[in-house]
């Protein structure tokens, strides 16, 4: 990029980066002010903010853009979406999801190269911890879920996560009070396998995700990891979990 002193002495390629990195300073602000709101209000306060700050957000901006780019929208979606083959918007979800991972492994080797493996795995592991909750609001908010909504609802929900575009999952249901998920294949595990790596130790993370994730679909849902690498396990699946319900509320 050339140092020009202001905007008006860019060029068009510029102006064009500057557009890209306003887009990233929205990102950036719109993230810091849900980390501060959960801060100071706990994580009821922020989801309670998130729900009116989303729609309205995604209201005017959708607006605003449509009105300069000149692309009609329904409902808050673009009508381009709208009118895409579903095969295009398989394809177009699959390539968000990847660039979702694509994310999570830039933050990680960020903070691996920077300040060693030990460090990148407490923020991996505490990242975690905050997503799988906001990312369980989400699918539940989609899928309109009431407050309980039991093992059922928690399969339907496992299916909408991001990762199930991704990776090869499955549920087996023991009972009507049992479920065990399956991660049968992983991209990031397969990758390491093909180079000749061992596993990635993420029993860690996958106990804060998987466990906050089912809490807050329902808070009566309990989490048992059966396996999870550093763990000795099938070559049918790289992790296990089982989740199980009471009728009881738990004690907060």
């Amino acid at each position: 990029m050339n140092h020009s002193s202001s905007i008006e002495e860019m060029d068009n390629k510029d102006l064009a980066r500057l557009v890209v990195d306003f887009f990233h300073r929205i990102v950036l602000h719109y993230a810091l002010w849900f980390n501060e709101v959960w801060h100071q209000m706990g994580r009821e306060g922020v989801l309670e903010a998130l729900d009116a700050a989303f729609e309205r957000s995604l209201s005017i901006q959708m607006a605003r853009l449509s009105k300069i780019l000149g692309f009609p929208v329904q409902e808050g979606i673009p009508q381009a979406l709208l009118d895409m083959p579903r095969e295009r918007l398989l394809s177009l979800l699959d390539g968000v999801a990847a660039n979702w991972l694509a994310n999570d492994g830039v933050w990680f080797q960020a903070i691996e190269f920077r300040h060693g493996m030990n460090d990148a795995k407490r923020c991996n592991d505490s990242c975690w911890g905050r997503f799988s909750p906001v990312e369980a609001w989400a699918i539940k908010r989609l899928l309109h879920l009431p407050e309980h909504p039991g093992l059922d609802g928690l399969q339907q929900a496992l299916g909408l996560r991001v990762y199930a575009r991704i990776n090869v999952q499955s549920f087996v249901r023991e009972n009507a009070d049992s479920l065990v998920f399956q991660m049968n294949d992983c991209r990031v595990q397969s990758a390491r396998k093909r180079k000749g790596l061992d596993d990635y130790p993420c029993k860690s993370g996958g106990l804060v995700e998987y466990t906050s994730f089912a809490k807050a679909i329902d808070s009566r849902i309990r989490t048992e990891c059966v396996g999870c690498p550093p763990d000795v396990h099938p070559e049918e699946w790289y992790c296990a979990w089982r989740f199980t319900i009471s009728e009881e509320e738990p004690h907060r």
